[in-house]
């Protein structure tokens, strides 16, 4: 992988960590408290089951959801170009605790449809302003994946803390679990409106137009953009990939004579690898091309799991997890990054909006297509891991035949500019950090009701 240019006049990353605005650290602490209560993607099919409720019916309210994960995404990219993105964190947060409180107390399964497609669509509003923000209060490449990172550690500490503390809920009532949720959700909101301000018009990027209220661009501008349709194709394949860890590989380790328990411990150490590895790795792949990052990331994560196949004991099978979490943290680490040094100015929120609707779809539909070609032959499923993580490694890299973007009429800056200092060169390439003022998955992570 090649170096970035501006690299040599970058401080240490650790250093950048420290001296990242304020507001990143509020985000990421908004998102610490959403994901610690984060609760009903993971129980609401034990919750229906529990009240009578057949699987059947319980995976159409989870499907509604998965409807209103895709829908809110786009919405909350809209949003956060119009409304501002602190609005549109606070409105996330407010509308979703709202719509969770009242999951206890609804008593046919066409309302559990409705308001769980409806909680699905809010509660994912935020993603798009969350990721917006953080593009608009950084200027450079390494504070970009710095600002994304602390983000993504966040989150994940937020499941790992959140998956423990539903259990203990659930155990007890399921009412103080969808409360809790609820309350959750409030307090990012109640963040958002007290300690969050979006960042002034003009002031993070002479180029970059505002980062709040905009009437500037519109997803039909966005998806105008050949390097932003790539990206997003490679995002949906990429997801495709690694949801199979969600579905080929337990499904292969029961097949193996192994338990769910044990599967429980590889998912455990894929876990502890994100908390303790991704931002160590975020800082050795910072000064890398980003394009290259991406490519080789997918690369890991789809040989990793394609090798999963041939892996019939734990040791070995350990040995499959490290290399795809190599993946999934490398390509973690600067995807919603590098998405921001596409987005022109007035449409970040857009952007990153498409980036999380793709994301979602590929999460949600995924598990349907692995368990599908599972069914017709478990050897066809690795097979197509393997082939999926080579075209998504492919899409990674610049196409020769991309234009310069569209950049929003009326934006500053000339028709092709890019926060990182103009269009790609004739092939395709990405610009690049230039040392100057500039600036995903998830992120990254995984999509949530």
């Amino acid at each position: 992988m090649s170096t970035e240019q501006s690299g040599a006049s970058d401080p240490p990353f650790r250093e950048t960590l420290r001296e990242l605005p304020a507001r990143v650290w509020i985000v990421s602490l908004g998102i610490l408290v959403n994901r610690c209560g984060n609760f009903l993607p993971v129980f609401i099919v034990l919750y229906l089951t529990s009240q009578g409720y057949s699987p059947g019916a319980a995976g159409l309210v989870l499907g509604s959801a998965g409807l209103g994960n895709v829908l809110g995404s786009a919405l909350g990219g809209y949003l956060a170009d119009r409304l501002g993105r602190r609005w549109t964190i606070a409105l996330s947060g407010v509308t979703t605790a709202a719509l969770t409180a009242v999951i206890p107390v609804l008593d046919t399964l066409a309302m559990n449809i409705i308001v769980v497609g409806l909680v699905g669509t809010a509660s994912q509003l935020y993603r798009p302003a969350a990721a917006a923000l953080l593009t608009d209060c950084v200027t450079t490449n390494q504070q970009r994946v710095a600002a994304f990172a602390v983000f993504r550690f966040a989150m994940n500490l937020g499941a790992a803390a959140g998956g423990f503390l539903g259990g203990w809920l659930a155990a007890n009532s399921y009412t103080e679990l969808f409360l809790g949720n609820a309350a959750a959700c409030l307090l990012f909101g109640v963040i958002a409106v007290l300690l969050l301000r979006d960042v002034p018009h003009g002031a993070s990027d002479e180029r970059e137009g505002t980062s709040g209220p905009t009437e500037q661009g519109s997803y039909r501008l966005a998806l105008a953009d050949r390097r932003l349709r790539r990206f997003l194709l490679m995002t949906v394949i990429a997801e495709l990939v690694y949801i199979q860890s969600t579905v080929g590989l337990p499904l292969h380790v029961t097949s193996s004579g192994l338990t769910e328990a044990d599967f429980g411990l590889l998912i455990g150490l894929n876990g502890v690898l994100v908390l303790v590895c991704e931002l160590p790795i975020a800082g050795l792949v910072v000064k890398r091309r980003a394009t290259h990052v991406l490519a080789w990331g997918n690369l890991a994560t789809g040989v990793g799991l394609a090798l999963t196949g041939f892996a019939t004991d734990m040791i070995w099978l350990a040995a499959t997890v490290v290399l795809w979490s190599i993946g999934e943290m490398m390509y973690s680490s600067v995807a919603n990054a590098y998405l921001g040094g596409l987005s022109p100015a007035g449409m970040v929120g857009r952007y990153q909006g498409l980036y999380s609707a793709a994301f979602t779809l590929g999460t949600g539909v995924g598990p349907l297509i692995g368990a599908a070609i599972y069914a017709y032959n478990e050897w066809a499923l690795w097979a197509a891991i393997g082939i999926a993580g080579l075209i998504s490694a492919q899409l990674c890299l610049p196409s020769r035949r991309s234009p310069a973007p569209p950049v929003a009429e009326g934006a500053d800056g000339d028709a092709g500019a890019r926060r990182e200092g103009g269009a790609g060169g004739e092939s395709g390439e990405p610009p690049q950090p230039s040392g100057r003022t500039g600036k995903r998955g998830p992120g990254a992570d995984e999509a949530s009701a």
